[in-house]
């Protein structure tokens, strides 16, 4: 068995403008990993940042505008039909049909895949089994609150038994006890059943259970490793400092201290180490400009940060969501 899963190279797509002057607006800039086989993959990136054109990619509901993709080395574009069988997919917005029950639902999507009979009641018993969902199988899906449906959703993705689960923001319009519930099936699926699985997310603390990461931004790739080795290029403690000219104080403090700091966002930011001690040398030296001083450990926004200089949420991104 391979042990890659997923092969992306040099994936690029370009949404055209609503104008006929402008020109193509890159949602995805060669953007190139593997993932490997029961792995947990995270795809980190503010709105806008080209998670979900990649996720659309490899579900083989669009056509990329350059590059290739394949699952198990099925090219999804010369492929797609072999690829289908070999991923189940658990879209953003919602796939089911309220006005049915959970096990019609599961019923059809049977149907779409063959399956039939006692095979597909077996299956469909397993499944529910398998989600926690067996005492409601019966009941509408427009009956259901926002996280047992996304278990519905994921008995659906699952029930033809592919290699590889693709969820686009799965956690999305749930409540924070049923976001913990997914995660906590999802690890155990990777953990039980080996299950390959790509996340995409706009959440840190999600991002942060994976085992491995792709940081988009602006439809590149910014960085991409294990949550804890990324965070460990920080090499220190981060201080944020609130101040009336950031672009002057990380000047000074470049010159006096010799220590990296920049101007991101209209703070200061400073990666040091043992930061507690630095922070009391920091407000002595500039008497006056120094208005209030955060410290803290590196987390992975710190690593977006540093890779390209803005914050996640930052006006820059919000502006990228929204064209």
């Amino acid at each position: 068995m391979p042990e890659t899963v997923v092969e992306v190279r040099e994936l690029s797509h370009r949404y055209p403008e609503r104008t006929k002057d402008a020109a193509p607006r890159a949602a995805l800039d060669a953007v190139s990993f593997d993932v490997r086989r029961g792995e947990l993959f995270g795809l980190l990136g503010p709105n806008g940042g080209g998670k979900t054109t990649l996720c659309r990619i490899l579900t083989t509901t669009l056509g990329a505008s350059g590059g290739t993709a394949s699952i198990l080395g099925r090219d999804v574009a010369k492929n797609p039909s072999a690829a289908r069988r070999a991923f189940g997919v658990v879209f953003q917005s919602p796939s089911l049909d309220k006005r049915l029950s959970v096990r019609e639902n599961l019923t059809h999507q049977g149907h779409l895949y063959g399956l039939s009979g006692s095979t597909l009641a077996k299956r469909i018993d397993a499944m529910l089994e398998r989600v926690r969902l067996r005492d409601r199988a019966d009941d509408r899906v427009e009956h259901l609150s926002g996280g047992l449906k996304r278990r519905a959703e994921l008995a659906k993705a699952l029930l033809h038994e592919p290699e590889l689960l693709i969820l686009d923001e799965p956690t999305t319009g749930v409540d924070p006890g049923a976001r913990v519930d997914i995660w906590t099936y999802l690890k155990e699926l990777r953990d039980k059943q080996k299950l390959t699985m790509i996340v995409t997310t706009h959440l840190m603390e999600e991002a942060d259970r994976c085992d491995r990461l792709a940081i988009l931004s602006r439809g590149k790739l910014v960085a991409i490793g294990s949550p804890d080795a990324l965070k460990g290029e920080i090499g220190g403690d981060v201080i944020w400092v609130k101040c009336k000219d950031a672009d002057r104080l990380a000047a000074q403090v470049r010159s006096k201290f010799g220590v990296s700091a920049a101007a991101v966002d209209g703070a200061l930011r400073v990666e040091r180490p043992n930061g507690h001690e630095f922070v009391p040398e920091l407000v002595e030296a500039f008497p006056g400009q120094v208005e209030s001083v955060t410290l803290s450990k590196p987390t992975l926004e710190d690593v977006f940060i540093r890779r390209t200089n803005h914050r996640f949420w930052s006006e820059d991104a919000l502006e990228e969501a929204r064209a």
